[in-house]
């Protein structure tokens, strides 16, 4: 082999291991490449994400915003109904209490009523009496004054007795009136004010309230006999009183300073077993005195 062959070999192998380092090389060069494209896709991706988050945040922040607002209006609305409400209600029970005070004043004018009407019939079923009328057959000549004797006969006409209670008044004034004496310790005076209530007044709602006082007032002037009476007559012509407990619990201690403690412990048991819920009760219980334990 000639010296310029063995050279043209050594240049073609020489440029044989060129090309072998070079492919490498350039498969390297390529694979970086594509790493390099992958990456920038991730990039952005991840900026496409980041902004798609963002808008996302904003819209949550704008849908909290509008809820706050939302829960604001809702808020005001709920408290003007709530004032509202309270204003309507507070209507209502002023409306309410006027009518009930109406109610109160009507009573008050029923009972007026009822008092002129009665004073009426009282006017109307007295005798008139004309001066100018000529005197009956027999009659004295002179006419015969009240209170003073007769010329012609001598005898006395009788003093025609005053009204014991005005034309006019009603249940509740004579109520005021023999109550007021009850307070000032006037017994007796208290006593037949409260008749008159029952008397001139007997379906009045005061009625079973002065039948009751009665028996009161005669307890206060120590006549327990009396008030007993009068106790026993308001239980039996007033049994759906409302002060019926009380009127049951006096009796018993009326009945028990007249030493009858049978009666008087009978009394009370009726007021507990009865009205066990009455102040009347409370204080019967501790009248009742307690069984005797037995060994």
């Amino acid at each position: 082999m000639s010296h310029g062959t063995r050279r043209v070999i050594n240049v073609l192998s020489a440029l044989g291991m060129a090309a072998a380092l070079a492919v490498p090389a350039a498969a390297q060069s390529k694979e970086q490449r594509q790493m390099m494209a992958d990456v920038r896709i991730l990039q952005e991706q991840n900026q496409v994400l980041q902004n798609l988050l963002g808008s996302i945040v904003e819209a949550i922040k704008t849908v909290n915003s509008r809820i706050d607002d939302q829960a604001g209006v809702s808020a005001k609305a709920i408290a003007d109904q709530k004032l509202l409400i309270d204003n309507l209600t507070n209507t209502v029970r002023e409306i309410r209490e006027k009518m009930d005070d109406n109610a109160v004043r009507l009573g008050s004018l029923s009972q007026e009523v009822d008092a002129v009407r009665q004073g009426l019939q009282q006017l109307s079923a007295r005798p008139s009496f004309d001066p100018a009328a000529p005197p009956p057959p027999g009659a004295p000549t002179a006419p015969a004054v009240p209170g003073q004797p007769d010329t012609s006969t001598g005898a006395v006409p009788p003093v025609a007795p005053p009204p014991s209670v005005p034309i006019g008044t009603s249940p509740q004034k004579l109520w005021d009136e023999a109550y007021s004496d009850y307070t000032l310790a006037q017994w007796d005076l208290a006593i037949a004010g409260f008749e008159a209530v029952i008397k001139y007044y007997p379906t009045a709602e005061r009625a079973s309230d002065a039948q009751i006082y009665i028996g009161h007032s005669y307890m206060q002037a120590g006549k327990n006999d009396k008030a007993v009476e009068a106790y026993d007559a308001a239980i039996k012509n007033y049994p759906n009183a409302p002060a019926l407990p009380d009127a049951y619990y006096k009796k018993g201690i009326a009945l028990k300073s007249l030493k009858q403690a049978d009666a008087a412990r009978a009394a009370f048991e009726y007021v507990v077993k009865t009205y066990p819920e009455s102040s009347a009760a409370s204080l019967a219980r501790q009248q009742i005195p307690a069984s005797p334990t037995r060994n």
